[in-house]
């Protein structure tokens, strides 16, 4: 039988929108590369990014409908802010001072695998076997990717490069879980307005370290063509692409598309002449990819199986 024409329309109109935002997430990896150290220093892009997408979003807030944030809420709303995306942001610019972009963008897929261990350790999850099967294979393939430093070309310490987007992994999980809720409750620009708001009042105190940027004093427009970027793009247009692409193909298959971020960083990287792959990365992605697989498959039987049929939403 064949889908209605809407179905489809919405289909297609659903991966549309999430590839264009794994393409933006993926480009920006390379670009904030090249942006750094040459003409901006990590601090000067994370300013940009928070402060300035909290711009974006308040002022788009003024020509949408927001409710009004429930009390028990706001606790979330400032952690996840606070600590959440301003550590996330801060700590992945700066693992790219020191890390080549695509061992970054291949250490950025692990996030679902620290949302599993935080639901374990503090949410005392039980996930099945084959989840933590695919834990283990995903932390192998980071550990290739680590263990593989001081290849790069632009990488001045790769180790504390990679430990750093690590770290930046963990805070992005945080993120995740602590806004979990919130996240189905609110509309994107309600919730977001709020978060990053409270990500940009600790990157206030970053401005000091913006002066004497190369940026502030070149009348080449590169640059700031490549900040505009990095600000519109992945920073405020990739969560408004993510909403309708849930609402029509689901998040499961959204969720597949953050294993092509790697891939575009690289194609992104080699074109810029700002890294090369090597069979080393490529093999690491492969593990990380399987290893995402197998949780992702354990989760959906064990979900299937703690579910029942007449509660299951649709």
């Amino acid at each position: 039988m064949l889908q209605p024409k809407s179905n489809v329309r919405g289909f297609l109109i659903g991966n549309a929108c999430i590839l264009l935002a794994a393409i933006f997430w993926g480009v920006n990896i390379s670009v904030t590369k090249a942006l750094i150290p040459d003409w901006m220093n990590a601090q000067g892009v994370s300013v940009v990014r928070l402060v300035g997408g909290c711009a974006l979003f308040w002022i788009v807030s003024l020509f949408m409908k927001c409710e009004r944030i429930a009390r028990q809420d706001w606790l979330k709303i400032v952690l996840g802010g606070a600590i959440g995306l301003f550590a996330f942001i801060y700590l992945f610019i700066e693992s790219l001072r020191y890390a080549n972009p695509i061992n970054v963008s291949i250490i950025m897929t692990l996030p679902p695998v620290f949302v599993i261990l935080i639901g374990v350790i503090f949410q005392h999850r039980r996930p099945s076997l084959l989840e933590y099967i695919g834990v283990a294979v995903s932390f192998v393939g980071a550990f290739i990717v680590i263990a593989s430093d001081g290849h790069g070309t632009k990488g001045s310490d790769e180790l504390l490069g990679d430990l750093l987007a690590v770290l930046s992994t963990i805070c992005y999980a945080f993120y995740l879980v602590i806004l979990e809720k919130p996240s189905h409750t609110y509309r994107p620009v309600t919730m977001l307005r709020w978060v990053f708001l409270f990500a940009a009042i600790p990157a206030l105190f970053l401005i000091p370290s913006m002066n004497g940027m190369p940026i502030l004093h070149t009348a080449d427009l590169t640059p700031w063509l490549e900040i505009g970027f990095i600000l519109l793009c992945p920073t405020f247009l990739a969560y408004f692409l993510v909403q309708p692409a849930i609402k029509d193909i689901g998040s499961e298959l959204v969720s597949i598309y953050q294993y092509l971020v790697p891939v575009f960083a690289s194609i992104s990287a080699v074109m810029m002449g700002i890294d090369h792959i090597r069979w080393i990365q490529i093999l690491a992605m492969a593990v990380i990819i399987a290893g995402m697989i197998l949780t992702n498959v354990g989760k959906k039987r064990r979900m299937t199986k703690t579910t029942p049929v007449s509660t299951t939403v649709k």
